[in-house]
């Protein structure tokens, strides 16, 4: 690809979750009085979420469970222009296609996820994040300062092989991964065009394998493993589109590989912002920020699409083998 990279506004996808944590940070420390009015309100300020989250508390009478694994996504991430700082002290207020899988299908999920994270630092909690362990130029990540859906210690990969290995009712598996590593290649590589461009790519395809054959192989798991495409904020947007798609086609290559589903995220969007001239922002699927312009994070309505895609190919979590 020898044009820039023009996928900009996917930086939000770890790249501004730096600056939104630096942001929220700063308010909870500047007004420590006001966070217990601050958690108190985040009950109405939430209440988009309706009872997506309250099977988790409620999944002893799940049949099967169900991993999630992945970046701010899969997490159910919200920028600080939206959230109340004090929000970010509880997980539970924040939900995603996950929670929204699972309440349909009567799981019980255990989303594994993580703002920022990307391949390298999902295999190895040491490796360059974009926001999750760390940040290019700075130690300073997510799991330093507030609690992810799962409380573990190391890599999420690691911690995925000993949720595989204690938990054998598992059925399915999600992914979503590889977005921030674009982000990091663009902090680093002066823009992420061209030979740099099919480099990170390449790494993707490598990363996600390593990541999908230690789920098989490692963690011995051989049931559904499903891959989520990554959506464009713009369809009309033929460059920044493109890069997307090369970004998926990694992902697929991997998943093949290794028995893996491609959830089609991608296309469900495409779908649902063809009245809108391909606009997701106006489609109302990612976050409005104050102001009329759109986070890349999903809104509820986009976690639905999301959870469409997966349940698409995820069928009723049956063995692939």
């Amino acid at each position: 690809m020898s044009t820039p990279l023009r996928v900009r506004s996917w930086r939000a996808l770890g790249g501004a979750v730096v600056a939104s944590l630096t942001l929220a940070l700063t308010c909870l420390t500047s007004a420590p009085a006001s966070a217990s009015a601050s958690a108190s309100a985040s009950a109405s300020a939430h209440a988009h979420h309706g009872d997506r989250g309250h099977h988790q508390r409620d999944g002893h009478h799940a049949r099967h469970d169900y991993l999630a694994l992945g970046d701010s996504v899969a997490f159910g991430y919200e920028p600080p222009q939206t959230t109340l700082p004090a929000d970010y002290l509880d997980a539970s207020n924040f939900a995603g296609y996950p929670e929204v899988l699972a309440a349909r299908r009567g799981l019980r999920v255990t989303n594994a996820s993580c703002p920022g994270e990307t391949t390298d630092s999902m295999i190895d909690e040491n490796a360059q994040s974009n926001g999750c362990e760390n940040s290019v130029g700075s130690p300073f990540g997510y799991r330093d300062a507030y609690p992810l859906h799962v409380a573990y210690s190391g890599s999420q990969l690691d911690f995925a092989v000993h949720f595989l290995r204690s938990h054998p009712r598992t059925r399915l598996v999600t992914l979503d991964i590889g977005a921030n590593d674009l982000f990091v290649c663009q902090s680093t590589k002066n823009g992420c065009t061209g030979s740099d461009f099919t480099a990170v790519t390449q790494h993707v395809r490598t990363g996600v394998d390593t990541i999908l054959s230690t789920l098989r192989h490692r963690a011995r798991y051989h049931h559904r493993l499903v891959v989520l495409s990554y959506y464009s904020l713009d369809y009309g947007d033929p460059v920044g589109t493109g890069g997307i798609a090369a970004l998926n086609t990694a992902l697929a290559g991997a998943a093949a590989a290794n028995d893996a589903e491609v959830a089609d995220g991608f296309g469900v969007f495409r779908a649902a912002t063809a009245p809108y001239a391909g606009d997701t922002c106006r489609a109302g699927l990612i976050i409005e920020l104050p102001g009329g312009d759109c986070n890349v994070h999903p809104t509820p309505a986009g976690d639905e699409l999301l959870a469409d895609a997966v349940g698409a190919v995820a069928g009723h979590g049956h063995s692939r083998h």
